[in-house]
């Protein structure tokens, strides 16, 4: 699946050490090393793996983002990560800050600064941030976001317009609604579902061709478990949206005011 992404003109990768406990990692290196001198592999800091049901916890201490930063560097084959997300814990989705987890964002990144002045990392990206933490960050170069966001989860979009103001890339995690069993679905939303058919695309192309229209830094990271869907998620940077079908779309509700499904997830694991 690696070798297809390529061969499609895929250029963006995202991984992390903690992603199976450095499997992927290993799986990346094994299928494209050497790197096309194109290739942007972009890693994530501030948690590692766990045993457990659930299976990651919290690591935000400077010490623990440099150790994350050497074993993406180790298991990559990679003299530089070109970029590296700061993962931040004071918001959800997922795992957040109690005690010692708790770690004042300059420290975080001093050493993120650290590390790409050392030449370990090339550029600095960070996720789960509200927007004054994003603010606060914003003299560190950040250069890209990770928040959850989608067509039916829109509680970002303030973040989305500071990003989009700056010239920062904007790269949305669970882009086509919650991955959680149970909670809503963007392919499964009706008026998706009638522009899709209008189309003839499917609901999911339609969700991420939405993202792609409504903001000209979106970089998509759309998961995939097969070439076919992986080409059908690709193939939605083909599909146009006319002006009609952008109003129907930006008007949709956000259907997730019972949450995106992770919390309960980790309060089960518990």
């Amino acid at each position: 699946m690696l070798h297809r992404a390529v061969e499609l003109g895929v250029n963006h990768i995202d991984t992390a050490s903690f992603y199976d406990d450095g499997v992927v990692n290993q799986r990346i290196r094994a299928a494209l090393a050497p790197y096309r001198e194109d290739l942007v592999i972009v890693s994530k800091v501030g948690a590692r793996p766990a045993t457990g049901p659930v299976p990651l916890a919290l690591a935000q201490h400077p010490a623990d983002l440099r150790a994350a930063v050497e074993l993406d560097l180790a298991g990559l084959g990679l003299d530089q990560i070109p970029v590296v997300n700061l993962r931040r814990a004071d918001i959800g989705p997922g795992l957040t800050a109690e005690g010692d987890q708790i770690v004042d964002l300059d420290d975080q990144l001093a050493e993120m600064i650290a590390l790409r002045d050392e030449g370990k990392i090339g550029a600095i990206g960070i996720s789960n941030v509200d927007l004054a933490t994003l603010r606060r960050a914003l003299p560190a170069g950040i250069v890209c976001v990770q928040n959850a966001y989608s067509l039916l989860n829109r509680d970002h979009e303030d973040e989305l317009t500071l990003c989009r103001e700056e010239g920062i890339a904007w790269v949305p995690f669970f882009p086509l609604g919650s991955a959680f069993p149970g909670f809503p679905k963007v392919a499964e939303n009706d008026v998706v579902q009638r522009v899709a058919t209008d189309l003839g695309v499917s609901g999911a192309q339609v969700g991420l061709a939405w993202l792609l229209a409504h903001a000209p830094n979106t970089l998509l990271i759309a998961g995939t478990t097969s070439v076919a869907h992986l080409e059908q998620n690709l193939a939605a940077g083909d599909v146009t949206l006319n002006e009609q079908q952008l109003a129907d779309l930006d008007a949709v509700a956000a259907e997730l005011p019972q949450g995106d499904g992770v919390q309960a997830f980790l309060d089960e694991g518990r």
